[in-house]
């Protein structure tokens, strides 16, 4: 049997990175190979990596590695920015990377036109006037929303309108197709991955469908102005950045235009009522709806702060877990317009099924056959 030195501060380090509980019920013996009283087993190390989600090698260094975030990390707590991210949020923007580098010779190799929306922005922008353009892109007319009776048929309809900009768009509550591994919409809420030729949005489809919907037109300002980063905004907190309050300005214009929002405001109406009903017309959140209030000056300070904190409460609450359909799932996970260039490229003998099957998180050809036909391909 072989025992292996290790650092008793790496040790520590893995198991804060992932679910500190959680490991100490699975390996008692943690206290002592702390301690140094006993050193685990090779296997035992092993075993240990995976459920830390940290590659074994990181265990013979004798000091934790610094893991940054490999794109600019505009996530806030207290106007501080936050350092430690954990496995599950690193390894989903690897994933994002692989799938984008992928498109991105894809999309060269059959010679597809560059979306014309990425950087076409800056932050000296007028949002009304570039939101107006945005919704023109996205098929809407003006004074349009979307017709649909529910949050997830909205989410679907603003998801497919930003994909036929050129803009790809995952969305998915777990790390690839592992539901072991859900995503913590409080680490974060999406990112943006900037690309000429292949931007990326994922969106953590932990959180609530409302503020899944907002998080997209949030990265989408990111795409429009060539600034990609991870977020974990809600609309209307006080340390917003600067970037990130304006991405916020702009995804909110486009989901909630002043003018139509002046429109249809009963200002003699109870407050939480109208916010709530605002929000179903509008499929947002209330925290989307309050904030337009006090920005077009519909409502004071105060009142803003007092509803906006009783609905953060119930925003909290109300978090989303995915399920449903395989199929539909998997392709929302990948987003569909990679999904059809994925298939199609693999069908045509241009990528290997086994590189397909790692991307998609799959390991059936007939899963993958079954995928392409939902899809058309």
């Amino acid at each position: 049997m072989v025992y292996v030195d290790v650092s008793p501060d790496v040790l520590q380090w893995a198991a804060d990175r992932s679910d500190p509980e959680r490991i100490r019920e699975r390996y008692p013996n943690l206290d002592k190979w702390r301690s140094m009283e006993k050193k685990p087993t090779l296997k035992q190390l092993e075993d240990y990596s995976r459920s830390t989600h940290t590659p074994i090698g990181y265990f013979f260094l004798k000091k934790p590695p610094v893991i940054e975030v490999p794109i600019p990390d505009l996530r806030t707590i207290a106007s501080r920015t936050m350092k430690r991210p954990s496995p599950d949020m690193i390894d989903t923007i690897h994933l994002c990377q692989q799938r984008q580098e992928w498109y991105q010779g894809f999309a060269r190799r059959n010679g597809l036109p560059d979306p014309d929306m990425v950087g076409c922005a800056s932050i000296d922008d007028d949002v009304a006037k570039l939101a107006k353009v945005v919704r023109r892109r996205m098929g809407f007319a003006e004074g349009e929303f979307p017709e649909v009776s529910t949050w997830t048929e909205g989410l679907s309809l603003y998801i497919e309108r930003v994909e036929a900009l050129g803009i790809l768009v995952m969305l998915s509550g777990v790390v690839g197709s592992n539901n072991r591994r859900k995503l913590d919409p409080e680490e974060f809420r999406g990112f943006a991955l900037m690309d000429d030729h292949a931007p990326l949005i994922f969106i953590n489809g932990s959180d609530t469908k409302a503020a899944q919907t907002f998080t997209l037109m949030h990265e989408l300002a990111h795409i429009l102005i060539g600034e990609g980063g991870v977020s974990d905004e809600i609309m209307g907190r006080d340390q917003e950045v600067h970037i990130e309050k304006w991405c916020n300005e702009c995804a909110a214009e486009i989901l909630v235009p002043e003018e139509m929002l002046n429109d249809i405001f009963d200002e003699k109406a109870d407050l939480e009522e109208e916010a709530n009903r605002m929000a179903r017309k509008f499929k947002v959140s209330t925290l989307v709806i309050l904030r337009r209030l006090l920005d077009i000056r519909k409502i004071d300070q105060e009142r803003y702060r007092d509803q906006f904190n009783n609905s953060m409460e119930k925003f909290k609450d109300a978090a989303s877990g995915q399920g449903g359909n395989f199929y539909h799932t998997t392709n929302t996970r990948i987003g569909k317009r990679f999904a059809r260039a994925l298939i199609s490229s693999t069908l045509e003998g241009q990528t290997l099924f086994k590189d397909a099957f790692r991307m998609i998180g799959i390991s059936k050809i007939s899963t993958f056959e079954e995928i392409g036909r939902r899809l058309g391909v």
